[in-house]
């Protein structure tokens, strides 16, 4: 396993992540923002936060499937929602949890939660970033940039 998860002494303890990451692998992989849009091109979970918090853990796992790795490779989360205020986060925490039963893992990474007010599109309420770190070379299918 290339990341080691850590709650340090003296840190708060927050269910839905760690504090620390410490990552040991050879490959960075760094994925652009997921927001919640499924395969056929359209806006999952329009006006739920939840839902579309789901969605972009989905993405998320998608996009990291495709290059070898899973959320047990991540280092580093980003959470971008909009118009964020306190009552949200049990809507994140919701949408984070049925995520994680779908995948069968537990996405622990440090992450650090942003509130914005606006994304790309006005139906789109979060964009989840991540950062990865992988042993060996490349696994997926994706192409290299010239």
């Amino acid at each position: 396993m290339t990341i080691t998860l850590v709650n340090p002494e003296g840190l708060p303890k927050v269910d839905l992540y760690r504090q620390v990451a410490v990552a040991t692998g050879s490959r960075l992989v760094f994925l652009a923002g997921q927001v919640s849009v499924g395969p056929d091109g359209n806006t999952v979970g329009v006006g739920d936060l939840a839902a579309q918090v789901e969605q972009c853990y989905l993405n998320v796992a998608t996009a990291l499937a495709e290059v070898g790795g899973s959320f047990d490779d991540v280092a580093k989360l980003t959470v971008y929602v909009v118009d964020y205020t306190p009552d949200k986060m049990a809507l994140l925490g919701e949408g984070i949890a049925r995520a994680a039963a779908k995948l069968g893992v537990t996405p622990a990474a440090p992450l650090t939660g942003l509130g914005i007010s606006a994304l790309a599109a006005p139906d789109l309420l979060v964009e989840v970033e991540a950062t990865a770190v992988l042993d060996g070379p490349g696994r997926g299918k994706g192409s290299k940039r010239d």
